[in-house]
Parts: structure tokens; sequence; C-alpha cells
């Protein structure tokens, strides 16, 4: 039944005049998904595999990935929520938007077994693991400290303190939360929580 649904998606999509590689690139996504969804271990896809349930031949796969790592981080990229669209009113505000992106994806992942296990398993495999980080959490750091910097320039954070560690004072109770406290709440307004309780500081008031 999936593979008959899978083959009704793509010939529709070409009916609608998506173009091949598109649909090739759908296709071998999805492909990774439905394998992990039957409980095929990360260890155990080849390309091999993932081009037959695909439907496609195993050098359409290498023309768009080098190998398995960078296919992999791709497909988990597709499984986590989309990165927003920042307001671009002011620094803060876009950085709370980014907290909630993060608040969001720690959602996803304690919602979705299949997320979870996808990134449990990543943790186990140095390569991929790196990659991940590389092409992932790396832009997105390197987008916080921007961030972090406008705010500075523009006069909302202030001047003397490191950047990196205003980052961290900021984007680290998130991570903790999301990452390393699956019992902890992850209420909605979290991001706008830590925002003030950094900017306002934790000594008692008067």
């Amino acid at each position: 039944m999936r593979d008959q649904r899978r083959e009704c998606g793509r010939e529709t999509e070409h009916r609608r005049g998506r173009p091949r590689s598109e649909a090739a690139e759908r296709a071998i996504l999805d492909a990774v998904v439905e394998l992990l969804e039957d409980g095929v271990p990360l260890g155990s896809l080849s390309i091999e595999r993932i081009a037959r349930t695909a439907g496609v031949g195993k050098a359409t796969i290498y023309r768009r990935w080098q190998g398995k790592e960078e296919l992999f981080v791709d497909v988990l990229r597709e499984m986590e929520p989309p990165e927003p669209d920042l307001p671009g009113v002011s620094a803060l505000g876009d950085l709370a938007v980014m907290l909630e992106r993060m608040r969001r994806r720690g959602v996803a992942q304690r919602s979705s077994t299949l997320l979870h296990n996808v990134i449990v398993q990543m943790k186990s495999r140095p390569k991929l693991w790196e990659e991940y980080h590389t092409k992932i959490v790396g832009p997105r750091r390197e987008a916080t400290l921007d961030l972090i910097r406008r705010a500075v320039a523009a006069g909302e954070l202030r001047d003397d303190l490191d950047a990196e560690l205003m980052s961290d004072l900021l984007i680290g109770p998130m991570l903790l939360r999301t990452l390393h406290g699956s019992d902890r709440s992850l209420d909605e307004d979290l991001g706008e929580q830590i925002i003030t309780a950094v900017l306002q500081g934790l000594g008692p008031r008067g």
C-alpha cells in the first residue's frame, strides 16, 4: 500500500510539471524515512537499499549526496520544524523567534519516537554526528551570534561582554530543557521567559 501511494505521488508530481530531479530527491528522502519507520537502523541503511526503495539508481543518490552522512542530515532537516522567517524589527525580537523554533524542535523530538530514535542513533555514529554539527548546528550557532552582535550594535544588549558568552546565557537554558531535560516543561512563552530573566538578572529586586 505504501509503495502504491509513493508511485501515485510521483505520477502526480510529474503531471503537475515538477522537475524530475526534484521528484527523485523527494523520493529518496521519503524512502529513508520509510525504512526508518519500518525499524531499519541507520547503520543498516545502505545506498543500494535506499535506491531500491526510492525506485532510483545509486548514481541518482550520489549525484546529490557524497555519502550516507550527508543524506541522513538532510533527512533529519526534513523531519524537524522548518526554519522561521525572522521579522527583522529588532534583534531581540528575532532572537525570541529563534528560541521559539528551538522549543518547537524540542517538542517535536519528544512527541516523535522516530525523530528521537534517529537523533539517538546519530550520536553513536561520530562521523554522522560531526556532519550534523557542521551542516546544521554550526550555521544555527553563527546565526545566533549574528543576532547577538546586532543587538549589541542596536543598544539592546551591553557591549562589554563576549558575544559567545551572551549567546550561551540566552540559548543554553533552551538547549538544556530540549536536549537534556525531557521531564521539564516547554511552555509556549519559554523563549520570552529566558530573555526576560537574562536581561533582568537573577539578583533580588530592590
